[in-house]
């Protein structure tokens, strides 16, 4: 791991692979930090790429920032983090919040953008029903902590019949869940709460994007990816069997399959 402080907090990152291969980053979401990619980080690794995973701040190993943190905050994080690498351009990938956050990457600094991967995500502001949502779930993890919270959406974060079926990645992501720091989690969702539409940026993409997503997936499902592709037209779309919101997790070998033969057809080589 390494850890460099920038924009006042610590970032905590992996950067891994050759540094001649084409840079990959991803970006985790809510409430984990960047080992949910370790599937994701042997595959691309073991092909040639150099691959960047953050803790986002306030989650796994980075600086937490009490009160309120906007989407926006991450992302210019995320494009100091690649100054500090000197990376000029990246594919940049993110689940669920990731996917928002790589979207704002998108909206705010689009030149450092190569490609881009969304799993498991949606791209409308949030609703006045869902503002009100994360606000009381950020008191409520301020107020209980972690532990409650991650036993209830275990069987939402992966498909239900997963938690029984693949044990050790349910416990892998309940510990990920419990261990995040309730400041960190809590200022992230009052600042998702304030999302801006990312509709609007998405029709605008001329690069390539690829659209991953669990076929039981109750938080954001297939629905929610097929709007997407419908704004990005030339968007590759996948969607993962046997998965639920995190499918890079509960399928990683059709995951990565996936997002290795988009690397090798539409993006590595492209001019």
């Amino acid at each position: 791991m390494n850890a460099i402080t920038l924009r006042g907090t610590t970032l905590a990152h992996d950067d891994l692979g050759p540094r001649a291969g084409l840079p990959v980053l991803l970006i985790h979401g809510h409430p984990f930090n960047r080992t949910l990619w370790a599937p994701q980080v042997a595959a691309l690794t073991g092909a040639g790429y150099r691959v960047v995973t953050p803790d986002l701040r306030g989650y796994g190993a980075s600086g937490v920032t009490p009160g309120k943190v906007l989407l926006s905050d991450f992302a210019d994080d995320l494009a100091a983090l690649l100054d500090h690498l000197g990376i000029e351009q990246a594919v940049v990938g993110g689940v669920s919040m990731g996917g928002q956050i790589a979207m704002e990457v998108q909206r705010r600094h689009s030149g450092r953008v190569r490609a881009l991967v969304l799993s498991d995500t949606s791209a409308p502001a949030e609703t006045d029903e869902g503002k009100e949502f994360r606000n009381q779930l950020a008191d409520r993890l301020l107020a209980e902590g972690m532990d409650g919270y991650a036993g209830e959406v275990i069987g939402k974060m992966l498909a239900a019949y997963n938690v029984a079926a693949m044990p050790d990645v349910a416990e892998r992501v309940l510990d990920m869940m419990r261990a995040t720091d309730p400041r960190g989690a809590a200022a992230a969702l009052r600042g998702r709460a304030e999302r801006p539409d990312y509709r609007d940026t998405l029709a605008c993409v001329g690069s390539p994007v690829l659209i991953l997503v669990g076929a039981d997936d109750v938080y954001t499902p297939v629905a929610d990816a097929e709007a997407i592709h419908r704004l990005v037209p030339h968007a590759t779309r996948a969607v993962i069997e046997k998965a639920g919101h995190l499918p890079g997790v509960e399928q990683p070998g059709h995951f990565n399959a996936a997002l290795l033969d988009f690397l090798a057809t539409q993006v590595a080589g492209r001019d």
